[in-house]
């Protein structure tokens, strides 16, 4: 009998959608945070997000290349997101669900014109195990165990 051929190739296109979607994230999660609260403006750092995130947009409809346009595609509408979400932390700042950073001026002015802003991480303490009001969650973070 004749034998049976098998053409097996690797697949890497979901590798690399899962890498990009994966740095894509961690990336928009940690940068926004510290984008935002380093930055004494918030128009430049969102600006400049949506722009990359368009470009890198119209590169995955352009290539001929299907992993870069996976990657390039994740990526941009990732970095889309997280144009939006640095106006999003700021809201989150100004209602004191985030920390603020008085060492920025942008932030000290929050911190001056809204009662609910904070500099305390409220999610820098152990869980309870129930929801918390601000104020309990203040002194779960300020009272050591």
């Amino acid at each position: 009998m004749g034998e049976r051929q098998t053409n097996m190739s690797l697949q890497l296109i979901g590798l690399v959608a899962a890498l990009s979607v994966f740095f894509g994230i961690w990336f928009g999660h940690v940068g926004v945070r510290k984008i935002e609260s380093t930055s004494t403006t918030i128009f430049l750092p969102t600006l400049l997000a949506a722009l990359l995130g368009l470009v890198l947009e119209l590169w995955s409809l352009m290539t001929g290349n299907l992993y870069v346009s996976a990657a390039t595609g994740i990526l941009g509408i990732t970095l889309l997101w997280d144009a939006l979400e640095f106006i999003r932390q700021e809201r989150r700042v100004k209602e004191g669900h985030a920390a603020a950073n008085p060492a920025n001026p942008r932030h000290a002015r929050i911190l001056a014109e809204y009662p609910a802003a904070t500099t305390v991480d409220l999610l820098e303490r152990d869980p309870v195990g129930h929801p918390v009001t601000p104020e309990e969650a203040i002194r779960l973070v300020s009272t050591p165990e």
